[in-house]
């Protein structure tokens, strides 16, 4: 199997702002970045798209004329009670332990980043690796770089030193 995994293009949000589940539209580069990212998949050859449900991703993965599957497995992490506050306004009672331990402590009423891992490998093993056939998938961030530090046995704690760029393609 051959996989192309694909971060969603730009979302339309101001910088400063903790987003990871929030449904959040797109900005007005989305066409040049759809472009770049099509240049970069040879699109005949795919079978099919898997995909988070959140537009930001949605809206990339209805550009190809290839059959979609949405699977919540694939959202960006859950920030839970931070979601769509300024990291300024989040309280250092609960925001401090969590910068020390991101990946082991969870964000009230959302989770940590070993869950979403978790969360992920359950996606990622569902897939059949033994098919010759070459996907798509369209997530976030968090997923991606989850994934990635796992097939290059990278520790999560260090798996941010993974860029992960809006529109990026990385074939594994």
């Amino acid at each position: 199997m051959e996989i192309y995994l694909v971060r969603h293009t730009t979302p339309n949000i101001e910088k400063g702002i903790c987003y990871g589940q929030s449904d959040l539209g797109i900005t007005d580069t989305f066409g040049s970045e759809v472009i770049k990212i099509h240049n970069q998949i040879p699109i005949k050859e795919i079978s099919k798209i898997y995909c988070s449900p959140l537009q930001r991703c949605k809206l990339l993965a209805e550009t190809f004329d290839i059959p979609i599957t949405f699977d919540n497995r694939l959202k960006e992490l859950d920030f839970g009670d931070w979601e769509l506050k300024t990291w300024n306004d989040i309280s250092p009672l609960t925001l401090n332990p969590w910068m020390e331990d991101f990946v082991n402590v969870q964000v009230p009423n959302g989770e940590s980043y070993v869950m979403l891992q978790e969360r992920m490998l359950e996606f990622y093993n569902s897939l059949d690796h033994s098919s010759s056939e070459k996907i798509i998938i369209i997530a976030h961030a968090g997923p991606i770089r989850a994934l990635l530090s796992y097939i290059r046995q990278i520790a999560l704690k260090d798996s941010f030193s993974i860029k992960i760029n809006y529109g990026d393609v990385i074939k594994i």
